[in-house]
Order: C-alpha cells, then sequence, then structure tokens
C-alpha cells in the first residue's frame, strides 16, 4: 500500500489552493477528497495504456496473419510480448476492468496517436528488441520488463504529461503520485496470484479521518502555528519565506501537535520529500532545519 506522504502532498497542495482563494472549509475538504478521487482515474487510465499497448501488439499480428502474401515473422509471429505474464495480470485485473467499464473515457483508442506512436517508439528500442529475443518465460523478467517499459513510455514520456494537461485539470501536478501508485502495483504482483483490486489513496477510514483532520487543524490554527514558525526564524523575515514553504511547515507543524503517537523522524522525513516536490531547490534543508528546532523545543520524540 502506499504510505501517507501522498495525502500529505493533498493537503499541502489544498492549503495552497485555499491561499490562492479562499472558499469555506466544506467546500475545500470536498475539493480535496474530489482531487484524490482523481488520481485514481489518472492511474487507472495509465494502467489502461499499458493494456492498449498489448491489445495493439496483438492487432497488428491479426493483420499480419491476415495478409495474403506473408513473411516468416507473419506466419510465426513473435508472441512474447503479448504474453507478458505481468501484462497478462493487469489486464484481467477486475477491478481495472469493472472501473474501466464505468468510465469508458479511460479506456485508450487503438488509433489513439500518442498510442500508436509509444508503440512505434517502443517495438524500435533495443529492450524491447532484447526482451523479444529472449526464449525463456520467466515471470520475474516479466515482470521486470514490464515496470522498465513503463518508466520509460509514461512516467518519462513528455508527450504522455501533455496528454494529461489537456484531458483533466489538476492530473498533470499529481502524475508523480499515478506513477508510484502503478510502480508499486506491478512490483506487487505475484505468479499464479491475479490481484482482484489495486491501490488506493484513501483506503480506510483512518486515511480519511487522517486527511480531514490535517487539513482542518492546520487551517484552524494558522495563526498560532505562523506564530510557533516566527519564533523558530533567526535572523530572518517570515514575509520572505515562500507561500509553500511556510504552507509545508505549518502543515507539519500541525501534524507533529495532532497526531503525537506518529514519530517526529518519519514526519519531518516526510514534509522534507515534500518540499523536493514542491518547493525550490533548497526548500527541504531550510524545511529539515526548522522541523529539527520544533521537536527539540518541545521535546518531541
Amino acid at each position: 500500500m502506499l504510505g501517507r506522504r501522498q495525502i500529505r502532498e493533498k493537503v499541502v497542495e489544498t492549503l495552497y489552493s485555499y491561499h490562492q482563494n479562499p472558499i469555506k472549509f466544506d467546500v475545500l475538504e470536498k475539493q480535496m477528497f474530489s482531487g484524490i478521487d482523481k488520481i485514481y482515474h489518472l492511474y487507472i487510465y495509465q494502467l489502461n495504456f499499458l493494456v492498449a499497448l498489448k491489445d495493439l501488439a496483438e492487432r497488428q499480428i491479426e493483420i499480419g496473419k491476415n495478409k495474403f502474401i506473408k513473411t516468416d515473422q507473419e506466419l510465426n509471429p513473435n508472441q512474447k510480448f503479448i504474453r507478458n505474464q505481468a501484462l497478462i495480470q493487469i489486464e484481467e485485473n477486475v477491478e481495472r476492468r469493472s472501473f474501466t467499464s464505468k468510465y469508458k473515457e479511460l479506456k485508450w483508442d487503438l488509433h489513439d496517436e500518442l498510442l500508436v506512436k509509444t508503440f512505434q517508439r517502443m517495438t524500435a528500442g533495443k529492450r524491447y528488441q532484447d526482451f523479444m529475443k529472449e526464449d525463456e518465460i520467466n515471470f520475474f523478467e516479466d515482470q521486470k520488463f514490464l515496470g522498465k517499459l513503463f518508466l520509460r513510455y509514461v512516467a518519462e514520456n513528455e508527450d504522455f504529461h501533455a496528454r494529461l494537461e489537456d484531458k483533466e485539470i489538476g492530473w498533470a501536478d499529481d502524475f508523480h503520485i499515478a506513477n508510484s501508485m502503478v510502480q508499486k502495483t506491478i512490483g506487487f504482483l505475484k505468479e499464479y496470484d491475479i490481484p482482484h483490486t489495486l491501490i488506493r489513496m484513501i483506503k480506510d477510514d483512518e486515511d480519511r479521518s487522517f486527511a480531514q483532520k490535517l487539513l482542518k487543524e492546520t487551517l484552524n490554527n494558522w495563526e498560532a502555528l505562523e506564530s510557533k514558525l516566527v519564533d523558530r526564524l533567526q535572523n530572518w523575515d517570515v514575509e520572505r519565506i515562500s507561500l509553500m514553504d511556510k504552507i509545508i511547515l505549518l502543515t507539519a507543524f500541525s501534524e507533529l501537535d495532532s497526531f503525537p503517537f506518529t514519530p517526529s523522524r518519519v514526519i519531518i522525513n516526510e514534509y522534507i520529500e515534500i518540499a523536493k516536490v514542491f518547493a525550490t531547490e533548497k526548500s527541504n534543508i531550510f524545511v529539515n532545519g526548522i522541523l529539527d528546532k520544533y521537536i527539540k523545543d518541545n521535546n518531541r520524540n
């Protein structure tokens, strides 16, 4: 399962949005959970892209078989990719199929320009060609190949990222979260064990309560938290701190205060990583220093 970093990220994003455009708390909370739900849609959209690459490969084989004059390769096509055991597990996943049937806009058209272009790049690539040359059928190798394929042709695909900006507001910002979800899904696959469920950011009532409480406590205690930040700045004007750095720090303060049973180092490490994603190049060092001072001042373990 995912850790809670992604939930913390969405709380930070929501607070940043609020300071750009203040709205009522119940509306803000609803927007946050709607954004979290949309990440699951993106996750399914990415899994469907991998399945669509397999479907496209199968269609190419069928076209070759139906030619009047066939080459040796078309008579005896290499089916190693379409028989990739890890990819078949994702294709046969019941939850993916069910969710896609409900949200048909998440299914890829096999004539889609981005899909076809990516398929052509993939099949021309050395990693794909080397994989296809191997005769041995091995689940671990299939899984490893699929993970690298996803990283190269989805997670690192600038054209795919551009598509997200056009398709759904917020998807481009949450691309890294969905990427992590897909990578973990591939990594969790086991031979002869088709998973029936997928990864959810909010997996239970405890996660939902955590997100609600962290957002509410940070927003309701903003001025008090900001005062705590001012007290820990040495020769530094709070007005010089970027809004994002301030939000990250005050959210961390709020969690340290409101969730006493979570170890301090876990919380600090999470917000350092969030700073690396959302803030400036040296923000993580600044965040680490302030939070270290905060826990020492409060004798928090």
